[in-house]
């Protein structure tokens, strides 16, 4: 299977959410969350827990836990071999429906117009 290519999702106004979250993490934090994108775009579709998992409608989490916390990054799948990464959190429990929700806009909008949702490399 190739390599999935990652996309960082963007607003309309230009900002990464994913960026912006990630931006603010401790520096081993953003290491091993780094780690885990790598991994998603070496394995795309067959990456499975404890790296990864299947939410719901379309979307996926990426799971990193660092000194106790549960980070999250949600994607989507964009083709056969782009990974969309939504945006990031630390959650204590259950994904929040609300992230889910706020990711399946995100792909929604993706869909209609993928460069104008797509940061540049």
């Amino acid at each position: 299977m190739p390599k999935a290519r990652v996309i960082l999702f963007r607003e309309e106004d230009g900002s990464c959410p994913f960026f912006d979250w990630m931006s603010k993490l401790p520096p081993k934090v953003q290491a091993k969350c780094l780690s885990r994108l790598e991994r998603l775009r070496e394995m795309g579709h067959e990456l499975r827990r404890p790296e990864a998992d299947y939410l719901r409608d379309g979307i996926y989490e990426l799971r990193a836990t660092m000194q106790g916390v549960n980070h999250r990054i949600l994607y989507f799948f964009s083709g056969n071999i782009a990974a969309v990464i939504s945006h990031g959190f630390a959650k204590e429990r259950m994904v929040p429906p609300r992230d889910i929700d706020r990711a399946i806009e995100r792909m929604r909008r993706f869909e209609m117009s993928p460069k104008k949702h797509t940061l540049e490399d």
